[in-house]
C-alpha cells in the first residue's frame, strides 16, 4: 500500500456494524457485558480501551510500520507515560536541543520521582555512548530538534543504544510518518505531538506512541490504563480526520518552506537560517538518507529580541502563536514562548537566540507569503 493510501485505509476503515464510510465517535465510558467478565468486542471502560479511539491506534500504528499504536491527551502525556514505563532510579539520554515542554518535565517533574537525564548533542553518536551508565534505559532523541532543526542519525544512535541494551525513543512530531518512519531505522518507540501535522488544523491537543513489539505494547498499555492519560472519542476522530490529508499536506508545507528558505537566504536582515533541506545545514546529508522530505519548519535569526520582535509585529499572514504544523503559518519567538521554560544560559548555550524567530510554513499561496516577509523585514 502506498504511503497516501494508507493514510485513507489504514487501521480500521469505516464501521462494520452501520457500513458507515467515517469511524463513528462512540461518546461511551462503558459498555454492557453478557455476563461477568463477558465483554462485547473486548470493551468494557472507555479508559482501557474506545472504538473510535482504537481506529486512531490501529491507524497510526500502520503508518509508523509499528506492532501497537496509544493515543493520549497530549504529547506531553505521551512522552510521561513512555518515560514512566522506565521505573524510578532509570537514567535516560536525551538530545539537548529538544522541545521546551519535554525538558520542564524530564527536568522538573520526572526528577522528582527517581528519572534521571543527561542531555547531549545526539547529532554525533559518540556522545550517546559517552554518557551511557550502568542504569541507562533508553536514549531518547528529537529529530529535527525544535528549534534549532538538528539532525540526528537515527539507524547511526539505535547501534549505539542496541550494543548497550538501551531502548531508543524518537520524538517524530516535526518529519511526521509520511516523510519519515524511525521504527524501520532501529528505533524502538515513536512519539508525536499529534496536536501538530498529524491534527494539522489546530483544533486538537493529542499525543500519539507507537511501539515495535508486543513486549512494549503490554506495558505501554498498563501505563496508560493505569495513569489514564487517554485521547477522548471525539479528538480521536479529529486526528482520523486530519491524518487523512496528511500527505497532499506535508507536501505543500514542504513546498512552500524551500521557496521561503530560498528568499531568506538572500535577505540581508537574516543572519542564519535553519532548515534541513538545505545543503550547508550540517545535517543535510542525514536527513536525505533517513527521510523522504525536509518538512515546513523553518528557524532563522535577525541578530536581536528587538529586531525578532519588529518582524512579529509587522506580519500578517504568519500568526503569532504557539504550536506548529497547522495549515495555517504560524510564527513564534522561542526564546520567549516555546522554550521559555529552558533557563536563559542554557539556551544560550544550544544556540537558541533573543533574534531566533520560528515558522511553521502553512500551505497558503506562496506568494502572500513571500509578500508577507518581505515587508516584515524590510
Amino acid at each position: 500500500m502506498k504511503p497516501k493510501t494508507k493514510l485513507i485505509h489504514g487501521g480500521i476503515f469505516g464501521d462494520e456494524a452501520t457500513g458507515a464510510v467515517s469511524t463513528p465517535i462512540y461518546q461511551v465510558s462503558t459498555y454492557k457485558q453478557d455476563g461477568v467478565g463477558g465483554l462485547r468486542q473486548g470493551y468494557e471502560y472507555s479508559r482501557t480501551g474506545n472504538p473510535t479511539r482504537h481506529a486512531l491506534e490501529e491507524l497510526i500504528k500502520d503508518i509508523e510500520n509499528g506492532h501497537a499504536g496509544f493515543a493520549f491527551g497530549s504529547g506531553m502525556g505521551a512522552i510521561s507515560s513512555v518515560m514512566m514505563m522506565l521505573g524510578a532510579g532509570s537514567h535516560i539520554v536525551l538530545t539537548d536541543d529538544v522541545y521546551g515542554g519535554t525538558y520542564r518535565v524530564i527536568t522538573k517533574v520526572l526528577n522528582t520521582l527517581g528519572l534521571e537525564a543527561t542531555f547531549v548533542d545526539t547529532s554525533n553518536p559518540d556522545n550517546v555512548t559517552a554518557a551511557v551508565k550502568e542504569n541507562t534505559k533508553a536514549v531518547f532523541i528529537e529529530t529535527p530538534t525544535n528549534p534549532l532543526l538538528k539532525v540526528t542519525d537515527i539507524a547511526a544512535v539505535s547501534a549505539v543504544a542496541k550494543e548497550h541494551g538501551l531502548l531508543t525513543i524518537v520524538d517524530n512530531t516535526f518529519t511526521t510518518p509520511y516523510f519519515q518512519n524511525p521504527l524501520d531505522l532501529g528505533a524502538d518507540i515513536v512519539v508525536h505531538s499529534a496536536t501538530k501535522y498529524l491534527g494539522g488544523h489546530s483544533d486538537v491537543v493529542a499525543g500519539l506512541v507507537v511501539v515495535k513489539n508486543a513486549k512494549l505494547a503490554e506495558k505501554m498499555h498498563f501505563v496508560q490504563n493505569s495513569v489514564g492519560a487517554i485521547l477522548g472519542p471525539q479528538d480521536s476522530w479529529l486526528l482520523i480526520r486530519g491524518i487523512k490529508t496528511l500527505g497532499i499536506r506535508m507536501e505543500e508545507h514542504e513546498k512552500n518552506a524551500k521557496e521561503i528558505v530560498a528568499f531568506l537566504e538572500k535577505h540581508e536582515a537574516v543572519k542564519k537560517i535553519h532548515y534541513p533541506g538545505i545543503p550547508s545545514h550540517p545535517g543535510h546529508d542525514i536527513a536525505k538518507k533517513q527521510s523522504r522530505g525536509f518538512g515546513g519548519m523553518i528557524s532563522f535569526d535577525v541578530g536581536s529580541a528587538e529586531k525578532a520582535v519588529q518582524v512579529l509585529e509587522k506580519i500578517h499572514y504568519f500568526t503569532l502563536a504557539e504550536s506548529l504544523g497547522a495549515v495555517e503559518s504560524l510564527i513564534s519567538i522561542p526564546a520567549k514562548m516555546t522554550h521559555a521554560s529552558i533557563p536563559v544560559d542554557r539556551r544560550q548555550e544550544l544556540g537558541i537566540t533573543d533574534g531566533l524567530v520560528r515558522i511553521s510554513v502553512g500551505i497558503e499561496d506562496i506568494e502572500d507569503l513571500l509578500e508577507d516577509l518581505a515587508q516584515a523585514l524590510a
